[in-house]
């Protein structure tokens, strides 16, 4: 038996994706097929129900776990706080318990220039990724204080090295990191562990950002000496269940960049 079976993982933006070649192209849905093989139950969230539903549909029959899908759609003008609230409430009803929150979603006008932006590409990257996982975090703090749980969110290299044409990206990233510190100092008298994953993996995100703008992949996409991206699965899911483990409990407030060969794979 695991440690995560019976425990609850909330994880945003883990609709299903596939790259071109079949294999796994969604960060999230790597990160939930990690937990689902070390028996934890689910709720996955999305603005994108097929995708969702895909995503149950192959966790249950692969892994005999439940999982719960909720479609919500973080973003300007908007009812976010009901919204989130509503996925908290019903996974409450429906597991209990709250042990980890890992907020992987995030939209973005990514290869836009900074003078190109519109207030509304400023503005889907601010709330499905910054807004998202304050939210979040703020509705789920109750229930992880309780289980003494553990927050992994997601950053990027965008905002630690100023990505050409992610300005929106790297602000919201940005944000993210300095908002898990905040928690992470605030959350420790209440055995709250919160992490930042900065990931390099090849998704079909990253698929589509190089076919619609070379010029920006090339400039900010570089492969990792190791000769390989990391795999959803294999490199950042299995990254996100040690972080969540008794046996890493230290670790809090930390800032991880995980590319290939960073040794994670079993």
């Amino acid at each position: 038996m695991s440690f995560l079976t019976g425990k609850t993982a909330i994880i945003t933006g883990a609709g299903y994706a596939a790259l071109e070649n079949g294999k796994c192209g969604s960060i999230g849905y790597g990160i939930a097929t990690a937990f689902a093989k070390e028996g934890a139950n689910l709720v996955i969230t999305g603005r994108n129900q097929q995708k969702l539903d895909q995503a149950k549909s192959k966790l249950e029959e692969q892994y005999n776990i439940k999982v719960l899908v909720i479609s919500a759609d973080i973003s300007a003008g908007a009812n976010n706080r009901t919204i989130v609230q509503q996925v908290i409430d019903q996974t409450i009803a429906t597991f209990g318990r709250i042990d980890v929150l890992i907020n992987a979603a995030q939209a973005s006008a990514s290869g836009v220039t900074l003078q190109d932006h519109s207030d509304s590409q400023f503005d889907l990257a601010i709330y499905s990724g910054l807004y998202a996982t304050f939210h979040y975090m703020q509705a789920c703090y109750p229930h992880l204080k309780e289980t003494q749980g553990s927050v992994i969110n997601f950053a990027s290299g965008a905002g630690l090295f100023g990505n050409y044409g992610q300005c929106a990206y790297a602000a919201a990233k940005e944000g993210i990191r300095g908002l898990s510190r905040v928690a992470a100092t605030e959350w420790a008298k209440d055995g709250i562990r919160v992490n930042v994953i900065c990931p390099l993996a090849w998704t079909s995100q990253l698929e589509r950002f190089q076919q619609a703008y070379p010029e920006a992949f090339k400039a900010n996409v570089k492969t990792p000496p190791a000769g390989y991206f990391g795999d959803p699965e294999e490199d950042i899911g299995r990254a996100c269940v040690a972080l969540v483990s008794p046996d890493l409990k230290y670790m809090n407030g930390e800032t991880i960049t995980l590319e290939g060969g960073m040794g994670l794979r079993p």
